[in-house]
């Protein structure tokens, strides 16, 4: 029965009914700082979260803003419908509050508090005479060959500024003639950023140390002023349809991506307006784009100072366990027996994902039965071995296909010189269809057993990349399930030749019917609910974006079917608004590992529904990606991904609600409460599990021992083969 009977709903085209999605974005690059002004997380940790900070905002403008300076330039609107000028002066607003309170906790918190420390980020000032002297040697020994001094005049226009570039502005004056100049010394990338007096404890900014030695670039002549700007440019591109070439076609959108035109001017605060105008004149920055900021620039370059080793001021130590149906005393489980007793399912990064991933692989690849591996790739790393493996498996004749996505968002060059060296190496390489982004994470096995081909999957919710496995929390399932296999196989054969499944048996597969079958399950727990048998549904996304999904889950919310949303990221539906959302509620779990699995759980009396897969909840996931999200069907697995849900729906450490109007509030327990980490409650759990597993282990080997000793004539304790 509907709980809004007798009131009257709320059309549900209307714009104001959705968060937008910019802004929500920036509210989580909000909540991304406060973990920062946390006092009670460990001291570097808090100063990883102002570098993570610092680095979400420059891709969120090299894109997003990007994106939104286009619709303003063209005059045209983004989907959403509201006037791009007015998102980027609110966009504007909320990133000049979002600065001077990441200046306030990184100079008024966490430098003081990690001076006492003895940890220091140092000013030329504060060095000593001796201090100075060394580092003007480093100058000339390692620094100056570096650098190059570009003075702007007749002959010699302002010169090109590269995108996220630090550099130095300076006001050069010829003390003979009185001519002053403006020119530009690049901090070179290539160099540290913070210069190690003693390692782990004294540093210095690289731009401190080259602006002392300006004499040494500018002989003979006197400075006016010097000051530090930095600069964003329009990173995003669009592979044209009509392209022959998908490779060639990205090589030269890349090229282009250099020139982007600037969408963010970043300058020191104590640079004059003079020189400030000099520079937006000639970059042709419009001053609202134009932000201001204490010294250091780019604190994304705080990352190595955050990551000095004393474990004091870290997070304790975490090793990730091996799952225990993978686990054995010599750590060699053959894991295509195993998954044929049952599907397996891996959490990273509780779960290793050397034992489980990297394993399942390897086996493949060493295994004489082996026919055929196939593999996607979106983002991986040098030191992944999935990619040598696959070279291995091509070495030793057998079929061994990547499906590498060489347009995921700046991972592009990465991935094309991946690309490259699999086809080198004889893998087939196929670089995804045009238009469509392959997102979905999957690994195929194809292996002979008995006379015939049996197929073995890895679906996943995160990229094969072991560094992220560490640090995000991602799903796997490992099955050897026809129905799901046979999909898995069809897709990998539409990504690499011209066949279109007509049906998938299993998965929901985007763009074909994804969206469409999530509707369809939203509606079917509409339909179902009643006061006397509740439905439920539990959502578990990057970002929920997409209008028709939303709108879906308005109406169930209106004949009060319970749902959450736990999203890390961008949200644009409003929860629990009277007549609208009011069953509802939407929450953000962030913490020491970043939240990335995607499950999406369905309850009623007649029947429960338990997903997982690449896919969020965006227009661009669902219309212009290749995503797969696979059906839980193990009662065990799904009562393992049930207790995941409950503890992030349980957290009070590390959660915010939203609220109707777009407000975000962090959760605290109660005064007689006690703080719930779902991260701390996870890892705690991932540990019991291992020493429960290895306790039963060494109980059986002692069983085993015991049974071969009674066996043993002439052993104590032997007993005869006669014997009872």
């Amino acid at each position: 029965m509907a709980r809004t009977r007798g009131r009257r709903q709320p059309a549900l085209d209307d714009a104001s009914l959705y968060l937008n999605r910019e802004l929500s974005w920036v509210d989580f690059n909000d909540r991304v700082l406060q973990l920062a002004g946390d006092a009670s997380l460990p001291l570097l940790e808090r100063l990883k979260f102002c570098a993570i900070y610092a680095n979400n905002l420059d891709e969120f403008f090299m894109v997003r803003v990007a994106g939104l300076v286009d619709h303003a330039a063209a005059g045209t609107l983004p989907s959403e419908g509201r006037r791009p000028e007015d998102v980027l002066h609110a966009i504007a607003d909320r990133v000049r509050a979002l600065e001077t309170e990441l200046e306030a906790i990184l100079h008024g918190q966490l430098l003081p508090a990690l001076a006492e420390q003895d940890i220091r980020v140092l000013a030329l000032h504060e060095l000593t005479h001796e201090e100075r002297g060394r580092l003007r040697a480093l100058f000339e020994r390692e620094i100056f060959p570096a650098l190059t001094p570009l003075a702007v005049g007749p002959g010699r226009p302002f010169p090109y500024i590269s995108n996220l570039s630090l550099s130095l502005g300076v006001n050069v004056v010829d003390p003979e003639t009185g001519e002053e100049r403006f020119a530009r010394v690049k901090v070179p990338e290539v160099l540290p950023r913070f210069v190690a007096l003693e390692r782990g404890r004294r540093y210095v900014a690289l731009e401190e140390v080259i602006a002392d030695n300006l004499a040494s670039l500018f002989p003979g002549m006197a400075f006016s002023e010097h000051a530090m700007f930095r600069v964003t440019r329009d990173a995003d591109f669009d592979i044209s349809e009509g392209a022959e070439d998908l490779l060639e076609a990205v090589e030269q959108e890349l090229s282009r991506r250099r020139f982007g035109d600037v969408v963010r001017l970043e300058v020191e605060d104590t640079m004059s307006v003079a020189m400030r105008e000099t520079i937006e004149q000639a970059l042709r920055v419009h001053p609202d784009h134009v932000y201001r900021a204490r010294r250091p620039l780019d604190l994304a370059d705080l990352f190595p100072i955050a990551s000095i080793d004393r474990p004091d001021l870290h997070y304790e130590p975490w090793t990730p366990q091996t799952q225990p149906r993978l686990d054995n005393e010599d750590g060699r489980v053959d894991m295509f027996a195993e998954l044929r007793r049952g599907d397996i399912l891996v959490h990273h990064p509780y779960d290793s994902f050397p034992t489980s991933v990297e394993r399942f692989i390897e086996q493949a690849v060493d295994d004489p039965d082996v026919l055929a591996i196939k593999h996607t790739i979106y983002r991986t790393s040098g030191d992944s071995p999935i990619v040598p493996a696959l070279i291995r498996a091509a070495e030793q004749g057998k079929q061994a296909v990547a499906m590498v996505e060489v347009t995921a968002r700046f991972d592009e060059e990465k991935n094309i010189r991946w690309a490259r060296s699999l086809e080198r190496a004889g893998v087939h390489v196929v670089y995804g269809l045009q238009g469509l982004k392959t997102h979905c994470k999957l690994a195929l096995v194809v292996r002979r057993e008995e006379g015939v081909a049996r197929r073995y999957a890895h679906i996943g919710t995160g990229n094969y990349h072991p560094a992220t496995a560490r640090l995000y929390t991602d799903l796997g399932l490992f099955t050897c399930r026809e129905d799901v296999t046979a999909d898995v196989s069809d897709l990998f054969n539409h990504l690499t030749g011209f066949g279109r499944p007509a049906r998938y048996r299993r998965l929901w597969v985007a763009p074909a019917q994804m969206r469409d079958r999530l509707v369809d399950e939203i509606r079917r727990c509409a339909h179902e609910h009643d006061a006397h048998q509740p439905a439920r549904m539990v959502l578990k996304t990057n970002a929920l974006v997409d209008r028709a999904v939303i709108a879906e889950l308005y109406r169930a919310s209106q004949v009060g079917v319970t749902i959450d949303v736990i999203v890390r990221g961008t949200c644009c539906l409003r929860p629990g608004v009277p007549g609208l959302s009011e069953t509802i509620r939407v929450r953000s779990i962030l913490g020491r590992f970043l939240e990335h699995s995607r499950i999406y759980r369905f309850h009623t009396m007649h029947g429960d529904a338990t997903l997982m897969g690449s896919a969020d909840l965006m227009p661009r996931n669902l219309d212009n990606r290749i995503e797969v999200i696979t059906p839980v069907d193990d009662p065990e697995l799904v009562s393992e991904i049930d207790t995941v849900l409950d503890l992030l729906l349980a957290d009070s450490e590390g959660a915010w609600e939203l609220d109707g109007d777009g407000a975000w509030r962090r959760l605290r327990p109660d005064e007689e409460g006690t703080a719930l980490s779902s991260q701390a409650a996870l890892m705690e759990r991932a540990v019991s599990y291992a020493e429960r597993e290895e306790a039963a282990d060494r109980r059986e080997a002692a069983a085993e021992r015991r049974l071969v000793r009674r066996a043993q004539p002439g052993k104590p304790g032997a007993r005869s083969p006669e014997a009872g």
